[in-house]
Order: C-alpha cells, then sequence, then structure tokens
C-alpha cells in the first residue's frame, strides 16, 4: 500500500503538540520553584508524562509498519515497543538520572524518525517533531538540573 506524500500537518496538529508540552514545561519550571518540598512529586509526574510521550512516539512506528503490511518488515515494529522499554527503565532510575535518560530518548526518538518518516511519505511532520522534541527535551533536562542544584 502506497501512502500519498503528507504535506505539512493540520493547525490542530500543532495546537494539539503544543498543548501536549504545557506539562513538561510547567513541571520543569516546579523543580526550580523555591521551597516547594514537592520534589519527589514534581519529577514523578515529569518523568512519568515523558515516558507517556516516549510510548506514543514508539507506537507510531507500529501504526505505520501495520498501514505499510509487508512491506515495513520487523525494523518499525522492533522499534515500536523499544520507547516504552527504555522509558520504563529510566523510571526505575533516581530521579534526575530518569529524566536525563528521557532527554536523551526523546531525542533517540527524533534520530529515528528523521530517518524513517522519508519512508512513509511523512517529512513534512519533522518541523514540528523538531520542535516537540526540542521543548521536551530541554524540560526533562531543566528538571534533572532543577533535583541536582
Amino acid at each position: 500500500m502506497t501512502a500519498p506524500v503528507a504535506t505539512a500537518p493540520p493547525a490542530w496538529a500543532n495546537w494539539l503538540g503544543a498543548g501536549g508540552l504545557i506539562p513538561f514545561v510547567v513541571l520543569a519550571l516546579a523543580h526550580w520553584w523555591p521551597a516547594s518540598g514537592q520534589q519527589g512529586a514534581i519529577s514523578h509526574a515529569l518523568a512519568s508524562y515523558g515516558a507517556t510521550i516516549a510510548s506514543f512516539l514508539g507506537a507510531i512506528h507500529w501504526g505505520l509498519a501495520m498501514r505499510d503490511l509487508p512491506g515495513a518488515g520487523a525494523g518499525p515494529y522492533l522499534w515500536g515497543v523499544m520507547p516504552s522499554l527504555l522509558a520504563w527503565l529510566a523510571l526505575l532510575l533516581p530521579p534526575a538520572w530518569g529524566l536525563l535518560g528521557l532527554a536523551l530518548l526523546l531525542g533517540l526518538c527524533l534520530l529515528v524518525d528523521e530517518r524513517r518518516y522519508p519512508y512513509y511519505k511523512l517529512q513534512a511532520w519533522l518541523p514540528l517533531r523538531r520542535r516537540l522534541t526540542l521543548v521536551a527535551g530541554l524540560a526533562c533536562l531543566a528538571g534533572a538540573a532543577g533535583l541536582l542544584r
């Protein structure tokens, strides 16, 4: 099955993507709030959200491979589960290290998307993916730095 070449993402996708960054930004900033006393809960919330997003990013590849039917091979299915497994491992680490791991994982997801989206004719979505990953990754790094200060 051949997919049509995707044009730029629709406006609603940009809005939903931007809205999805709100928890990243708010929780990252909360790490820097003086004397909040809730660093553990805040870190857990940020890491859990980051892990959920990483799992979502892997699932996209599973869905695209399903759409492509036999032409995709095993690679997209294997990659489709890797972000979930790696994110789960990040949640088992001490909070600062887990957030650092999630920032790296989000970057790795983008690198895979940079390679695979053109195969699926979805390269028009890459600018949005880059922006979202930049903010999400920086939020995880800011959260980790807030824990280590």
